[in-house]
């Protein structure tokens, strides 16, 4: 066979071309994710790491490569992230992954940013997010119970986990395949629901580990908060600080799956704000205690679009993370964690080639020494007194720390970084609105339902609102007919009569032969609703209708099957000729959703036969209100934000796309401190709280990406009330 010679250059660059294909094979059939106690071992090399979460469907697809850059320039090693089974499979059978979902997306861009990966499959996230990211079809299987020992919730877990796994196997997406997967979860603080269930929880903990460990990924699983988690699995930490922590087993390494850069916000509560010192401060301990992976829950918290936020949970998920809501960097935080992870990654070789020399130099203070036989010397300083800065020699040299700081001294001599002394530049970040963007405001209201409507239907008795709406809305409309005979004393004695009405929550609008009686909601901790009202009747049939509305599924506690909604009774009427009649026990007619969900408002704003009001006739203040505008997409590049502080209560849509829930009516309140607070002493959830007598959110995020030049549709459903022409448009800027 005639075979054309390569000139000699061309040979060489072939030759590379063959070593290259040639490592690259031997790099993803050889790759290999390990343990040992002191830290993760990936291709051989023992690592000290930094990750930070980013939830996927909490950010859009055009931002992940911005943000997956800014996390890796901020010095991170891994993206870490939950699988949402709700958002995958809203309806049994039926998947989804495109869009925010399109999950093996994010984990490759992922990888083209030079991250590794913690996929963290559960299936249950908790995570602040609807129903725990649960599928509400789950809680109507027959028998079900939730995370306990029980067939039909173990078919359907492992049904889900296992096409994950395969799903991301068949896209070799495992590091051991050449992918960026070095870490998976399975199930998520699961030591608190063995506590509270006994012992069917722990059979069904362990099966469910077992289970995982038989997937053969070929990287290491882990359980967070899960003391007992069995080999080879590794259990984790979730806290404030984790220095305190030790993995069940000697020769596990010692892993903080979350690092809380701050807590959960409630419709009614305040945000906390971590303050930035502390954040670096429980890095170090936790390093200088033979800590070798650090994960910031949040690092780019994001928003809770559509319906997704857990119960009562803010449509902001901003968790005061390292990049904020908006995709912006928190200065100056993330300057001060990014320092922070370019001086440990100096002292890494040194940290996990040895053990350390603890010397005390106080009541409060020490050092804690690495000096390993081949070569190289790295000490921590540490005042661990919240209040006082102290002078320390160590090694006859003088060193100054402030309150509740460490420093960290990559050759034992100088203090190159201290978690209190902060360097990088502090922004300000502005909400500035576009004058006259949001304009010719029109208005739909919506009426109790009709009887005879062919979206209504009946059923005897109270039926929970779940059960009807599967989830697909917040709001079930319960409608009965209450006969008053012309005899009735209250009808001539003024005495009229008492209706009461127990809900389970989280929301009760009470309506009354079509007049408004009241507007009532729960909160997180109490989501039952009362309403106990004397009420005007007229002889003959009066119409009651009760809207239920849901703020959400919850995401956290046990027994999630038991978990109710809605109107279930009592519901009386008392005061009457007979005494009190139960009004529970007899023909209800329901309507699933809004009439304006029916008609398409959200997405298209309506065909011709939605007579839309505009002018002097727009409705203002007025309960079960749509609200419709166009806007053109401003100029530049900052991200946007809708002001809703005019409003009271409801839902969002640009161009069909969920903004999600605002609830600007929802007064904050707890015992909030001075802003900034003072960063010494043991974080809490109660600590750092800022914000008391405010709204607990006004700006709802509107990402870039859905808008078009001209001619964005914004479509706004109002609950209560409120005025649609006090809306704009922001822009945020540093």
């Amino acid at each position: 066979m005639y075979r054309k010679m390569l000139s000699p250059a061309a040979a060489k660059v072939f030759s590379l071309l063959l070593l290259f294909i040639s490592s690259w094979e031997i790099c993803s059939v050889k790759s290999t994710v390990t343990y040992d106690r002191k830290g993760l071992i990936i291709n051989g090399q023992r690592r000290i790491l930094f990750s930070g979460s980013i939830h996927y469907p909490r950010s859009t697809p055009e931002m992940w490569p911005d943000l997956l850059k800014k996390a890796k320039d901020g010095g991170l090693d891994i993206v870490d992230t939950y699988v949402f089974w709700n958002g995958h499979e809203p309806t049994r059978g039926k998947f989804y992954f495109e869009g925010r979902y399109d999950l093996v997306r994010f984990i490759k861009l992922a990888q083209q940013a030079g991250l590794y990966v913690t996929l963290r499959i559960g299936p249950y996230a908790c995570a602040e997010w609807n129903f725990g990211a649960f599928p509400a079809w789950l809680k109507f299987i027959p028998g079900m119970e939730f995370r306990i020992d029980n067939q039909p919730f173990e078919l359907e877990m492992q049904k889900w986990v296992t096409k994950i796994v395969d799903m991301l196997k068949a896209e070799k997406l495992f590091e051991t395949q050449g992918g960026p997967i070095i870490l998976s979860q399975i199930e998520n603080e699961f030591e608190l629901v063995e506590w509270n269930l006994g012992d069917r929880a722990r059979v069904y903990g362990q099966w469910a580990a077992h289970m995982a460990i038989g997937l053969n990924i070929t990287v290491p699983w882990i359980m967070c908060k899960q003391a007992n988690a069995p080999d080879p699995i590794i259990d984790t930490c979730n806290d404030f600080y984790c220095d305190w922590f030790s993995p069940n087993k000697d020769y596990k390494p010692k892993m903080w799956t979350e690092n809380w850069t701050a807590w959960v916000q409630q419709f009614g509560t305040p945000p906390l704000y971590r303050p930035h010192e502390d954040l670096a401060y429980s890095v170090l301990k936790f390093i200088q205690t033979g800590g070798s992976m650090n994960n910031y829950y949040m690092y780019h918290g994001g928003t809770n679009f559509d319906r997704t936020n857990g119960a009562f949970v803010t449509t902001s998920y901003d968790y005061d993370g390292v990049i904020d809501e908006y995709g912006l960097p928190s200065e100056p935080k993330w300057g001060h964690l990014s320092e922070l992870h370019k001086v440990i990654k100096t002292c890494e070789p040194t940290i996990l080639n040895s053990e350390p020399t603890v010397i005390p130099l106080g009541p409060h203070q020490e050092a804690r020494v690495f000096n390993p036989p081949t070569g190289g010397c790295v000490a921590f300083l540490s005042n661990h007194d919240p209040n006082l800065p102290v002078n320390l020699t160590f090694w006859n040299l003088q060193y100054e720390l402030p309150p509740w700081s460490i420093s960290v001294l990559p050759d034992c001599r100088t203090a190159v970084y201290n978690s209190a002394i902060v360097t990088a530049r502090k922004t300000e970040k502005k909400m500035i609105p576009f004058q006259g963007a949001l304009q010719n405001w029109e208005s739909y209201s919506e009426g109790t339902p009709s009887s005879d409507s062919s979206k209504t239907f009946v059923k005897y008795g109270l039926t929970e609102h779940l059960f009807l709406t599967r989830d697909t809305t917040d709001y079930l409309w319960y409608t009965t007919e209450v006969f008053i005979d012309p005899s009735e004393g209250f009808l001539y004695n003024g005495q009229d009569p008492l209706l009461n009405i127990m809900s389970a929550g989280h929301g009760l609008n009470v309506y009354v032969n079509d007049q408004l009686q009241g507007l009532h909601h729960g909160s997180l901790e109490t989501p039952q609703v009362t309403f106990s009202k004397k009420v005007k009747l007229r002889g003959g049939v009066n119409k009651i209708s009760l809207q239920s509305v849901a703020v959400g599924l919850p995401n956290i506690g046990t027994q999630f099957e038991k978990w109710n909604l809605g109107v279930l009774g009592p519901v009386t009427l008392s005061g009457l000729n007979e005494g009190t009649r139960d009004l529970a026990k007899q023909n209800w007619t329901y309507k699933i959703g809004l009439e304006g969900e029916d008609l398409g408002l959200p997405f298209t704003g309506g065909n011709s036969s939605v007579q839309w009001a505009q002018g002097p006739t727009l409705a203002k203040s007025w309960p079960g209100t749509w609200y419709k505008t166009t806007f053109d997409a401003p100029e530049g590049n900052d991200p946007l934000a809708l002001d809703m502080r005019t409003m009271s209560k409801g839902l969002i849509w640009v161009n069909g796309h969920g903004v999600g829930r605002y609830w600007s009516a929802s007064i904050a309140y707890g015992n909030c401190s001075p802003h900034p607070c003072y960063y010494g002493g043991y974080m809490n959830n109660q600590k750092c709280l800022s914000g008391c007598g405010k709204p607990s959110q006004i700006w709802n995020h509107v990402p870039r990406s859905w808008l078009k030049p001209t001619g964005n549709l914004l479509v706004v459903f109002e609950e209560w009330g409120g005025d649609p022409t006090g809306i704009s448009l922001l822009r945020r800027t540093i």
